[in-house]
């Protein structure tokens, strides 16, 4: 199979996401204001909160800026742009509520990587806590696009759940509160964005991903220099990726180039993006019954009548082309099953992964009808002709705010409990 990533073309949709900023079709409104829990963004692969003045959610029209205010409480999270959605859940939560990042210590072993990672002051520390004024949690909402959607759902299950692993090997006075598995409530809506719940078929379109995403991180820092590692926060400082203070530039690709992180599949987002991987995932990641759940999709591909295949539209950015047409004709029988439902696509995400998980899970995906369910994915359809990254704002002269508006105002109609 003729290999289609690139460090070059990695190094390209990470820096052009800065260039230019998606709009939705028409929605329909929601109804009142029911709370006024705070909402918390997460972004995608290779994504950031702010870089160079560019926000991630909205570019210039700073999609959280407009919503603060309209009245509408928000976090933007910053975690691991490469790292698998176990860490970068566990990053998530030391950010919301503060605190060191503990990735585990079954997990961290299992691994090869550390154990404890970065210090945070709190986004929201009051997360969790009983609010003296109603009596009641404070919860927040997450809003996730692509990868995001998939780090949000993983939070939410080691919330409600914990982990039987990590308390099986961690001394009680060491565990962290989220493999406890006691925070039943925190969480009020989960929003997905162009979220491949099934993987991405255009994982197939690289041979070996973990060397392209090791490659790729060499070339940026190589191209880059100080500069770049100052700019861009790789956020891989369990496997030692850091630039340490007087380390050269050369030392530092050195110990990139023969770090442990490249010698396992699954401790990666190469890995949680890969269909098997995000199948795997499936199996034990489930819409928790107290939640409301909600998937966008979005398309920017036509069917050929030629062919049957699905082929990219004008509105969507040249980048993308070469993968969009990739997945809107890739087909395979195993060791999961590909066929043409996945050829529609936004560039990247297939539109049938976007809706929720399919693969490996039993949950349910159910069209959204003005009411929604706890428990359930309520699919709102999918943007047409839009591609992936605009329809957050990047790469694209379309306004998104109306679009997280509309979002805003579902989430805050949600039941205050």
């Amino acid at each position: 199979m003729k290999k289609l990533f690139s460090p070059v073309l990695i190094v390209i949709l990470v820096l052009s996401l800065l260039v230019f900023s998606a709009t939705p079709t028409s929605v329909s409104a929601a109804v009142s204001r029911q709370n006024n829990y705070p909402i918390v963004f997460v972004h995608g692969l290779a994504g950031f909160d702010n870089l160079l003045g560019i926000p991630y959610w909205g570019g210039t029209y700073n999609i959280s800026q407009d919503l603060a205010s309209q009245g509408y409480p928000n976090f933007v999270a910053a975690v691991g742009p490469f790292s698998s959605n176990w860490d970068r859940a566990c990053e998530l939560y030391a950010q919301i509520v503060g605190g060191r990042v503990d990735y585990g210590k079954a997990h961290s072993e299992e691994y090869g990587h550390e154990r404890y990672g970065r210090t945070y002051p709190g986004l929201y520390p009051q997360w969790g806590k009983i609010d003296p004024a109603t009596g009641m949690i404070n919860k927040i909402h997450l809003i996730g696009h692509s990868m995001g959607g998939q780090t949000i759902r993983v939070l939410a299950q080691l919330l409600e759940n914990g982990n039987a692993e990590e308390r099986a090997v961690t001394p009680g006075q060491e565990l962290s509160p989220l493999f406890n598995g006691d925070k039943k409530g925190w969480i009020s809506g989960i929003l997905t964005i162009a979220t491949p719940h099934d993987g991405s078929s255009a994982a197939y379109a690289a041979l070996d991903k973990n060397s392209t995403l090791q490659q790729a991180i060499v070339f940026l820092s190589a191209l880059g220099g100080a500069s770049c590692l100052d700019v861009y926060d790789f956020n891989l400082d369990q496997w030692g990726l850091k630039r340490e203070p007087g380390e050269s530039i050369a030392s530092f690709l050195e110990r990139v180039e023969s770090s442990n992180a490249w010698k396992t599949s699954r401790d990666l987002a190469s890995w949680d993006l890969d269909p098997e991987g995000a199948k795997e995932l499936n199996t034990w990641v489930r819409a928790q019954s107290d939640i409301y759940y909600f998937s966008q999709a979005a398309s920017c591909t036509y069917k050929s009548l030629l062919t049957g295949h699905q082929l990219p539209c004008v509105e969507m950015n040249p980048l993308f082309f070469l993968l969009s047409c990739h997945i809107g004709s890739y087909t395979q029988s195993q060791p999961v099953q590909i066929d043409q439902s996945w050829w529609e696509n936004d560039g990247l995400v297939s539109v049938i992964t976007a809706e929720g998980p399919h693969l490996g899970s039993a949950d349910q995906i159910i069209p959204y009808s003005g009411t929604p369910q706890s428990g359930k994915w309520n699919y709102l359809g999918k943007l047409n002709k839009i591609d992936h990254t605009a329809v957050i704002g990047l790469m694209s002269l379309k306004d998104p705010r109306p679009l997280f508006r509309f979002y805003a105002e579902l989430l805050a109609s949600l039941p205050q409990s």
